[in-house]
């Protein structure tokens, strides 16, 4: 078993069917909209364009716009969980089953991730977050903040596992010797090379876990 599993949190932890991430994407074309004065198409068109070119709407914003990131970050991230989440009894279950220090490693703050664990009811397992401001607001897929989070630990690449659900994401894990799992819908395309293992849910890839303890990649 890896020393450290990085869980990234949405749409990883909890099934993309749940449309938390909807939620907050319809607040992050609003915000885009009201900062730039531009119709919603527009807004959409530019988040998507964004999101692909630097990893986060946000990394894009800093990059053309004058944003305020923390105005930014609460704006999005205000959407009711309860609404979308619930407690996960199984998923508290694995995560107990598994002995590895686990961390949450996301493009979101850190207030709101944790919000997202008090619901599912798993907070109590996660020894710490790795947000974007802990990546200094330079995103996943960027190898800087994998290569911190590393050394903060004071671990090297094969000694830590990912679990992630966008595939560009674990580019920079495999790089430093990470194991990867690949969680969802994603796991069927052509990016799960990328992967060591593909999964459909967290659950899943917890059992891939449980299965691999004590051996590496």
């Amino acid at each position: 078993m890896p020393i450290a599993i990085l869980f990234d949190l949405d749409n990883t932890l909890y099934p993309a069917a749940s449309g938390l991430m909807q939620g907050v994407d319809t607040r992050i074309t609003e915000y885009v909209q009201r900062l730039l004065g531009i119709e919603l198409a527009a807004a959409k068109a530019l988040r998507r364009q964004y999101f692909a070119d630097y990893g986060t709407t946000l990394r894009g914003l800093q990059q053309h716009h004058a944003v305020d990131v923390e105005d930014y970050l609460g704006y999005v991230h205000d959407v009711v969980i309860e609404s979308f989440l619930a407690s996960d009894a199984e998923l508290d279950h694995l995560l107990g089953q598994v002995a590895a220090t686990k961390l949450i490693f996301t493009n979101a703050p850190a207030e709101y991730a944790w919000r997202v664990l008090k619901v599912l009811g798993i907070e109590r397992h996660f020894a710490q977050v790795f947000d974007i401001r802990f990546f200094t607001f330079q995103p996943k897929p960027e190898p800087a903040g994998y290569q911190r989070a590393l050394d903060i630990l004071g671990i090297d690449g094969s000694q830590a596992l990912l679990i992630e659900d966008t595939p560009q994401n674990l580019a920079p894990a495999r790089a430093l010797g990470m194991t990867t799992i690949l969680v969802g819908e994603q796991s069927g395309n052509a990016s799960a090379a990328l992967a060591d293992h593909c999964v459909p849910d967290i659950l899943a890839a917890l059992r891939v876990v449980l299965a691999n303890a004590g051996h590496t990649r």
